[in-house]
């Protein structure tokens, strides 16, 4: 994990939803105790149960968290992507890491240390209170989300991940949509809550119907609306 130029930090910071509200000076506040790192492919970034050092924001590059059960399996929680923040809830708990984060492409970061960020909230309570707001309503979307997914059977929870993989992932190329993102059949399986087995059959068969192709590097779906149909029918 290597230190770079840190250079439009304020810039790249407000395109977070947590720091939409903040003015110019604000910002500048929070750029200055923001630091820049380029970080490795398959390099563990902080692991699930370590002591919460830093909230991460992503500049270019892609990283996995996942979850480890008492069995040692891996469930994974997210794909995060450039634009993205980790771990959300960071910055208000005394909380250590929830999840493991491992960077599966060369990544670059920025860091705010969370005893830097405590005191600057302290010293400016306006900070605080505007990303107080805008995190109340994230948890609130969170919520939803779960309730959703939680809600389907597999078939659904496929057919949902993928969609979600599309709109948070996918490029549009011609008339396909292609999510550039190195995921095996079992990490897939993970982030849905289910086997291997059944994953490969669900995706198997949507390609058989040629609806998708799916590889170790990408998947590519071919029809878009036919996916939405199949899941809210």
């Amino acid at each position: 994990m290597t230190r770079v130029n840190k250079e439009n930090a304020a810039e790249f910071l407000q395109q977070f939803p947590i720091f939409q509200d903040l003015s110019p000076e604000e910002l500048k506040q929070v750029e200055e105790i923001a630091i820049s790192r380029s970080i490795s492919k398959k390099t563990v970034i902080f692991s699930e149960g370590s002591e919460k050092e830093a909230v991460f924001f992503i500049r270019t590059g892609i990283v996995k968290a996942y979850k480890t059960d008492e069995n040692g399996h891996e469930q994974i929680v997210s794909f995060l992507k450039t634009g993205d923040m980790f771990p959300h809830t960071g910055f208000f708990n005394a909380h250590p890491y929830p999840a493991t984060a491992v960077a599966i492409t060369p990544t670059s970061l920025l860091a705010i240390p969370v005893r830097h960020f405590e005191r600057l909230m302290l010293s400016t309570p306006s900070i605080a209170i505007k990303i107080m707001r805008v995190l109340g309503d994230k948890i609130r979307e969170l919520q939803d989300k779960l309730q959703v997914l939680s809600g389907q059977d597999v078939r659904n929870r496929v057919l949902s991940f993928l969609l979600m993989l599309a709109e948070q992932h996918g490029q549009q190329q011609a008339d396909k949509i292609v999510i550039n993102l190195p995921m095996t059949h079992q990490e897939f399986a993970n982030s849905i809550g289910t086997t291997r087995e059944t994953a490969n059959r669900l995706l198997n068969q949507l390609a058989k119907d040629e609806l998708l192709e799916v590889d170790r590097s990408r998947i590519i779906i071919h029809n878009l609306q036919a996916l939405k149909e199949q899941r809210d029918a």
